[in-house]
C-alpha cells in the first residue's frame, strides 16, 4: 500500500515537473526565442497609426492666379441599419421615401437605386452600418453638400434623433476654379485621385507629394496615452507649378474662339499665342474643350480631350509661305520690285501650278504676289531660285519634321518628306508637308525675334514648398535660322499683307495704331488620295508690333461650314480681336495717326470720358475684368477668390473711365489698396471691408490717404478734394451728359474691308493632289494657299 502511494506520488511529481518544464520552455520560446515577433503583436493592440494627408501642388498662371488646386469635397453615405430602425419604429414618417426623393432631387440619382443602397444587407443578412452613394454622391461640392446637410437637419428635427443615418464624409478633390479655361493643358485628376491627362499627368510625380503618418500609444478607449511614444513622419506637400500662360490672354482667346465656333460650326479650332523672344506660351486653345470639374459629362465627345495644338497635323497652306519668303530674303533672292508672269508655272513631269485666279494678274511684282498670295510667285522663289535642296534645308532649320520639345504630352512631329519634283514645288506654298500648330508658331516666332528658333515652353517654374527650392525654365535657343536684318525685312513685307486694304489678303487683321505682320492660309483638306473641293482648313498667323514683337498669334479653323470661308474672312477677324485685347492688356497702346491723335487730344481737353459701371458680381475675375475693359474701366482684384463677391464702386455708378473698379473676391481682405478717386461713401465701405475705421477731411473724392495701425486696429486718414473745383452733384450731371456725348461721338473701330480674300487664298489643289495627299497622310489637312 505504502509502495503504491509512493509510486503515485513519484508519478504525480514527475508529471508536475514536466508541466513546469514545458511551461518554462514555452515562456522561453515566447519571451526569448520569438520575443521580437510577439512584442510586435502585442504592440499592435496598444499602438495605432493615422495617415497624414499631403496637399497636391497647385498649378497657377504666370500672374499667380490658381488654375488647379485641392479643395474640400464631401461624399454622401447612408446607414441602412439606422434608417430601417427608425422607419420600422415610425412608419408614418416615411423616412425611406423622403430620403430617396431628396437624393433624386439634389443628385439626380434614381429613387430605386437609392432604395437598393438603403436595403443592402451583409452576407449574414444584417443591414449594413454605412454605404456610400456612388457615383452621384461622391466628392460633392460644398454647395451641394450643404443642401443635403440641411435636409439631414430637417430629419433630425422630425425624429428627435441626432443620428438619422445620413452622413457626409469629408475628403479632398481636385478643383479647377476657372472651369474649362486651358482644360487640355491642365488635364484633370479623376475622383479616384488618379491624374489622367495634361500637365496633371505628366507632372504627377512633382505635384502629388508624399503621404505622412503618425503612430502613438493608446488606451482601451483609443485615447492617446500621456507620455507615450510617438513616431511621426511629416507629409510632404506636392510642388507648385507656375505656367507661362497669362489667364487674361487665355480668356480673350477662348472668348473670341468660342464665338467663332458657334458661328462657323467647324470640326475643331486651335489658337496659340506666344512671346516670340522667349517662346513663353501665353495662351493655347483647342476647341471643343471640356470642364475638368465635370469631366465625366464629355465621355461621348472624346475630341474635347484632344489638344490639337500639339496632337494634330495639318497641311498649312499659305501661312507656310513665310518660310519660303524668309529663305529667299536670307539668300538675297527676293527683290520686291522684280516682276514675274502670274497665272501658272510649269513643273517638270507634272501638271503646272496655278494661281487661284487661273489667268493671273498679268506681270506683277513679287511684293504684289505676296500681298495677293500668289502660288506662282512662291514656286519661282522657293523651287526655281532657291533650289529644292536649299529650300528643304530651310524647312528643316525652321524646325519642321521634329517635335518642338514643349512640356505637353502627345506631341507629334509631322512630316516633311519630299520625293517628287511636284512635292518640292507644292511645299513652297504649303502643300505636301504636314505640320503641327506649335511648329508653325515656333517658326514664325523665329522670323519675328531676329532669326532665332527657340524651344517653346509652358512651364515657367516649379517650386518646392518643403525646401523653398525653385527651378525656373530659361529660354533656349536651338539655332539661328536667318539674320536679324532678314528678320526685319520679312516683317516689313508681311506687314504690307495686312496694311494694304486694297489687295492685301490679311487686311481683315488690320488694327488701327498697330503694325501687324501676318499671312493668311486656306488649305484644302486631304480626303482619300486627293484634295476635297469643299472642305478647308483656314488660318491666320502673325505678330505685333512689327518694330518690337511682343506676341505671335496663330488661329486655325478646321472645316468651317461655309463654302466661301477663307483665312482672311474667318481666321483674320478672330486674330484681330485677340491681338488687340492682348496688346492692350500688356500695356502696348496704339500709335494713332495725326488725325486720330488730334481727336484724342480734343477729347482729353473736353474732360474725362465717363461711363456707367456694369455689374460683374458672381463673375470670375477674368470675365469681370474683360467686361469692365469693354466699358473702358481698369480693375484691381482684391483677395484670392476665383469669383467676384462684390465691387467698388457699385454697379450703376457713372464715373470717369480713368477710375479703377475694385473687384473683391473674399469677404475680408488684408492689405490696403489705393482708394484714390473713390467717393467718400465708397471709401468708407472699403474701410469697412478692411476691418478698419476711416477719418476724412475735405469734400469731394479721395485724393490722398494714410494708413496706420494703433493697438492692432487699422486707421485710415482720407483727404478729399473737389474734382476740378466743382461740387459733387455738378460733376455727376456733367459726367452723365459727357458720357452720352462721348458715346455718340465714338469713331468706328476701323471696320475692315471685306473682300473675297478667302477665294484669293485657295490654291490649285487638284493639280497637286497626288503628291500633297501622300505627304500629309491619313486625316491631315492639305495646304491650299493664302
Amino acid at each position: 500500500m505504502t509502495k503504491r502511494i509512493r509510486v503515485r506520488t513519484l508519478l504525480a511529481g514527475g508529471l508536475i515537473t514536466l508541466l513546469f518544464v514545458a511551461l518554462w520552455g514555452r515562456i522561453y520560446w515566447v519571451q526569448v526565442a520569438h520575443a521580437e515577433f510577439w512584442s510586435e503583436e502585442a504592440r499592435k493592440t496598444w499602438v495605432t497609426t493615422k495617415k497624414l494627408v499631403q496637399e497636391r501642388g497647385t498649378i497657377s498662371d504666370r500672374t499667380g492666379t490658381v488654375l488647379a488646386a485641392d479643395t474640400a469635397a464631401y461624399t454622401l453615405a447612408l446607414s441602412p441599419k439606422v434608417i430601417h430602425k427608425l422607419n420600422d419604429e415610425h412608419p408614418d414618417w416615411k423616412l425611406i421615401d423622403q430620403i430617396s426623393s431628396k437624393v433624386f432631387n439634389v443628385l439626380g440619382k434614381p429613387e430605386d437605386e437609392t432604395r437598393k443602397i438603403i436595403d443592402a444587407k451583409t452576407s449574414k443578412g444584417e443591414y449594413f452600418s454605412q454605404r456610400e452613394v456612388r457615383p452621384e454622391g461622391w466628392k460633392l461640392d460644398k454647395e451641394v453638400a450643404d443642401r443635403l446637410l440641411a435636409f439631414r437637419d430637417q430629419m433630425r428635427e422630425l425624429t428627435g434623433k441626432k443620428d438619422v443615418g445620413i452622413y457626409m464624409v469629408e475628403e479632398k478633390k481636385r478643383y479647377y476654379p476657372l472651369g474649362s479655361l486651358a482644360s487640355q493643358i491642365l488635364g484633370y485628376e479623376d475622383k479616384e485621385g488618379l491624374a489622367v491627362m495634361g500637365l496633371e499627368k505628366t507632372l504627377d510625380d512633382e505635384l502629388k507629394g508624399e503621404e505622412g503618418s503618425i503612430t502613438y500609444q493608446k488606451d482601451g478607449k483609443r485615447t492617446q496615452l500621456a507620455g507615450g511614444e510617438i513616431e511621426a513622419k511629416q507629409a510632404l506637400d506636392g510642388k507648385n507649378v507656375t505656367l507661362t500662360i497669362d489667364h487674361d490672354i487665355q480668356f480673350y482667346m477662348e472668348q473670341a474662339m468660342k464665338k467663332a465656333y458657334d458661328e462657323n460650326h467647324p470640326v475643331s479650332m486651335t489658337a496659340i499665342a506666344a512671346d516670340p523672344k522667349t517662346m513663353d506660351i501665353l495662351g493655347m486653345v483647342s476647341l471643343p474643350d471640356f470642364d475638368p470639374n465635370t469631366y465625366w459629362n464629355y465621355s461621348k465627345n472624346l475630341s474635347a480631350f484632344k489638344n490639337n495644338a500639339v496632337q494634330s497635323i495639318y497641311e498649312p497652306g499659305s501661312t507656310f509661305k513665310i518660310v519660303t519668303l524668309a529663305a529667299a530674303v536670307q539668300e538675297g533672292l527676293f527683290n520686291p520690285e522684280d516682276h514675274y508672269m502670274s497665272g501658272s508655272v510649269a513643273i517638270p513631269k507634272s501638271k503646272p501650278v496655278n494661281d487661284i485666279k487661273r489667268g493671273g494678274w498679268g506681270e506683277i511684282s513679287y511684293l504684289e504676289g505676296l500681298k495677293r498670295s500668289s502660288n506662282v510667285a512662291f514656286v519661282k522663289l522657293g523651287y526655281e531660285k532657291l533650289g529644292k535642296d536649299k529650300f528643304k534645308q530651310y524647312i528643316d532649320n525652321f524646325g519642321f519634321g521634329v517635335r518642338t520639345g514643349i512640356e505637353l504630352p502627345g506631341e507629334i512631329a509631322g512630316t516633311t518628306r519630299l520625293v517628287r519634283e511636284r512635292d518640292y514645288a507644292s511645299a513652297t506654298f504649303g502643300q505636301a508637308v504636314s505640320v503641327t500648330p506649335i511648329q508653325q508658331v515656333a517658326a514664325v516666332a523665329a522670323v519675328a525675334n531676329g532669326g532665332k528658333l527657340m524651344t517653346p515652353h509652358i512651364i515657367k517654374s516649379i517650386s518646392d514648398p518643403n525646401t523653398g527650392e525653385k527651378v525656373v525654365t530659361e529660354p533656349k535657343v536651338i539655332r539661328q535660322v536667318i539674320s536679324e536684318q532678314t528678320s526685319k525685312k520679312v516683317g516689313e513685307y508681311l506687314e504690307q499683307v495686312v496694311s494694304d486694304k486694297a489687295i492685301g489678303t490679311g487686311r481683315n487683321a488690320y488694327i488701327e495704331g498697330y503694325r501687324i505682320a501676318g499671312k493668311t492660309g486656306t488649305a484644302q483638306k486631304v480626303i482619300g488620295s486627293g484634295y476635297a473641293e469643299d472642305k478647308f482648313v483656314v488660318s491666320f498667323i502673325g505678330y505685333a508690333p512689327v518694330e518690337d514683337p511682343k506676341i505671335v498669334l496663330y488661329v486655325l479653323v478646321d472645316e468651317p461650314q461655309d463654302a466661301k470661308a477663307g483665312g482672311g474672312s474667318v481666321a483674320a477677324p478672330i486674330f484681330k480681336e485677340i491681338m488687340e485685347k492682348s496688346l492692350r492688356h500688356l500695356g502696348i497702346l496704339p500709335n494713332l495717326s495725326d488725325k486720330a491723335g488730334d481727336k484724342a487730344k480734343a477729347e482729353e481737353e473736353a474732360g474725362p470720358i465717363t461711363a456707367k459701371v456694369v455689374d460683374v458680381s458672381n463673375m470670375t475675375t477674368v470675365q469681370a475684368k474683360s467686361k469692365l475693359s469693354e466699358s473702358g474701366f481698369g480693375s484691381v482684384v482684391l483677395g484670392k477668390g476665383a469669383k467676384v463677391v462684390s465691387q467698388l464702386p457699385k454697379a450703376g455708378s457713372v464715373l470717369p473711365t480713368s477710375q479703377q473698379v475694385y473687384l473683391i473676391t473674399e469677404k475680408t481682405i488684408g492689405s490696403v489698396p489705393s482708394l484714390k478717386g473713390l467717393s467718400l461713401r465708397d471709401a468708407l465701405e472699403m474701410c469697412s471691408l478692411l476691418g478698419g475705421s476711416c477719418t476724412a477731411s475735405g469734400q469731394g473724392y479721395v485724393s490722398a490717404q494714410q494708413a496706420t495701425r494703433e493697438g492692432g486696429k487699422l486707421q485710415i486718414a482720407l483727404t478729399l478734394t473737389p474734382p476740378l473745383g466743382q461740387e459733387d452733384a455738378a460733376l455727376d450731371e456733367a459726367g452723365k451728359a459727357k458720357d452720352d456725348k462721348t458715346n455718340e461721338g465714338k469713331a468706328n473701330d476701323g471696320k475692315a474691308n471685306e473682300g473675297n480674300d478667302g477665294k484669293a487664298d485657295r490654291a490649285d489643289g487638284n493639280a497637286g493632289a497626288g503628291s500633297g495627299a501622300g505627304a500629309a497622310g491619313d486625316g491631315a489637312a492639305a495646304g491650299a494657299g493664302g
